[in-house]
């Protein structure tokens, strides 16, 4: 093989390489959203000086402690593993948190462990890996305002609708009483419309 045809090799292979990595996350992702559980997250109030970072919104959850014995074990940054369970509303909540993967047929989370509280209450705070819902950018800032006045509104709930398969979780929609966020965003668009 001349020099030539090996950089052609080289090259298609490389080309090979480049397409197969962006096509197995994306065949991953669909397989989490077709195969996955479904589980709704609610969403708790943000700060609104930052709700909004370029064309998405960021999402902070009611069900994000735990409490574990032996604080001093976990550390930020800990890779951890949420068994969820589901309330008798109908949203996911936390059953038990673990260093090790779960070997119980029970759905779970693969996180991180974002705080970890040093006044003896020994609660871990969970960072999802779905606190980003990604949104058109002229939908964008519309959607801030309106899912910040949901959250406002006591008698409104908002919740995040996740697929969760083998630790993996993919964050399908945000909803607002049971409404998907763009629905609600487009209508108020169009009312608003010359």
């Amino acid at each position: 093989m001349n020099g030539k045809n090996r950089h052609i090799l080289i090259f298609a292979l490389v080309a090979l390489i480049q397409l197969y990595v962006p096509a197995k996350m994306i065949w991953n992702q669909e397989s989490i959203l077709e195969g996955g559980k479904e589980y709704k997250f609610k969403t708790a109030p943000i700060d609104p000086n930052d709700p909004f970072r370029g064309k998405y919104i960021t999402l902070t959850f009611e069900e994000n402690t735990y409490k574990v014995t032996g604080g001093m074990e976990w550390a930020r940054g800990d890779e951890v593993y949420v068994l969820l369970t589901t309330n008798a509303s109908g949203f996911a909540e936390i059953d038990s948190v673990s260093k090790q993967i779960p070997n119980v047929q029970q759905d779970f989370i693969k996180a991180k462990v974002w705080f970890v509280s040093d006044n003896d209450e020994n609660k871990l705070t969970i960072d999802y890996p779905f606190n980003r819902f990604y949104m058109e950018e002229s939908k964008a800032y519309d959607a801030e305002v309106t899912y910040r006045q949901s959250q406002v509104d006591t008698s409104k709930t908002a919740y995040a609708l996740v697929r969760i398969k083998n630790g993996d979780a993919v964050l399908k929609d945000v909803l607002i009483d049971g409404v998907p966020i763009r629905e609600i965003v487009k209508k108020e668009q169009s009312k608003n419309k010359p």
